[in-house]
């Protein structure tokens, strides 16, 4: 809607999880390196988690993006599944034929283990992503864990990259879980950005639409979006598309901390968790 009033190509700060937007602030590349090193060295299971809004899932897209057609992947979104439930969707998702006749966890078992040893065989690696890992429940993450015996004489067959909020850190914790939590030997947790990285993320985003055109962010808005965000991306996507939808109905190209607040009591300050008052010290610092 005010995309080409400011002379952007798209709207820079969707919420759906776009992987050339990711935004590479120091840890993010590292939760991506810490993905890659899994899979590549063969580490069995990975471990990514993050608070809801740090980008979980566009590192998810992003790295499966960046595969290539030596890895077979399957990616599992819906993780209100039972046991036998994950196995018939893990094989879906490989695109391996299933007998309506047999369905069994061992059927699904050795059907996915003749999978993995032929991509094996071909030089094929096979990586299982799990997004929002935290919501399932503990025998399906026991049967995870199974799925992990599945290896050859020397290395693991499938590497499993779990994902989800901090959550899933409990989980792990309980006895019930400990030889899974023992086997997970690559872990990497997100946090919020800085306020520099908040400035460098608007700006990659607002670079990747193809502008900023006619749009400018003063530093004080710039600090705002930082106050009312908390640093976590989809928290800055919904306030600075609020402000630019704001910005558009008042004529202005200039993002202003005033718009940054208006914006804020727009959404609604539950949203953010925060009540409005900055702090006269920190107002003091801030520009125009």
């Amino acid at each position: 809607m005010y995309a080409s009033y400011f002379g952007l190509k798209e709207n820079p700060f969707s919420l759906s999880p776009e992987p050339r937007y990711l935004f590479l602030s120091e840890q993010h590349r590292d939760a991506l390196n810490c993905l890659l090193y899994g899979i590549k060295e063969k580490k069995g299971f990975v471990l990514l988690s993050g608070d809801i809004g740090m980008g979980k899932t566009t590192i998810c897209r992003s790295l499966l993006a960046s595969l290539d057609g030596s890895v077979e992947t399957a990616l599992i979104f819906n993780t209100a599944v039972s046991e036998l439930e994950l196995l018939e969707t893990i094989l879906g998702e490989y695109g391996v034929d299933i007998r309506e006749a047999s369905k069994t966890r061992k059927y699904y078992i050795d059907i996915l283990n003749d999978f993995l040893l032929q991509n094996h065989a071909a030089g094929k690696t096979a990586v299982l992503l799990i997004d929002e890992a935290q919501n399932l429940s503990h025998g399906v993450l026991e049967q995870v864990r199974m799925l992990s015996n599945l290896e050859t004489e020397t290395e693991k067959l499938l590497q499993i990259i779990l994902i989800g909020q901090p959550e899933i850190h409990h989980h792990l914790m309980l006895p019930a879980l400990r030889q899974l939590n023992e086997r997970i030997t690559v872990r990497h947790r997100l946090k919020p950005l800085s306020p520099l990285e908040v400035r460098d993320y608007i700006r990659h985003r607002l670079a990747v639409a193809r502008g900023p055109g006619s749009l400018k962010f003063t530093r004080g808005a710039f600090s705002w979006v930082y106050h009312y965000s908390e640093g976590i991306p989809r928290r800055i996507n919904a306030l600075c598309d609020r402000a630019l939808l704001i910005a558009y109905t008042k004529n202005t190209g200039t993002i202003s901390r005033k718009i940054i607040r208006l914006a804020a009591q727009d959404i609604g300050m539950d949203y953010f968790q925060k009540t409005m008052s900055f702090g006269k010290k920190i107002l003091a610092r801030l520009a125009p």
